[in-house]
């Protein structure tokens, strides 16, 4: 099972990143070798559509999990057609949270925000 981490460092023992389209990176977490990789978030500098693109990258990286604090509606959208499940992360770094996920100590992720558009003025 692939786990994808939205991360601000290259560090499985780093804090996940409390945005998950701006994140600089994605860890990508290989749960049956406990072995992990960092891909760039290249949605992070958009100047819209920054959700849908890092989904897709989640998507791409062959993930079936996203573990993230927060998740807007058109990223969440475009992962459930890619059949990735999201779940919430705890105050935790990157691979306690995994291991949280792991024994079933997260929760599907319910609270889907409608995105931050309309606060920056777009």
């Amino acid at each position: 099972m692939i786990i994808s981490i939205p991360a601000d460092k290259k560090d499985v023992h780093s804090r996940v990143s409390l945005s998950f389209a701006r994140a600089p990176f994605f860890a990508i977490y290989d749960a049956e070798t406990d072995t992990a990789e960092f891909i760039d978030n290249t949605a992070a500098s958009l100047q819209g559509g920054a959700g849908i693109k890092a989904a897709q990258i989640v998507a791409d990286s062959k993930a079936s999990v996203l573990l993230t604090p927060h998740c807007g509606q058109n990223a969440a959208e475009v992962l459930q057609r890619a059949n990735v499940q999201i779940y919430k992360t705890a105050d935790l770094t990157i691979v306690e949270n995994v291991n949280a996920f792991k024994e079933g100590k997260l929760q599907v992720l319910k609270d889907i925000h409608p995105g931050y558009h309309e606060k920056f003025g777009r």
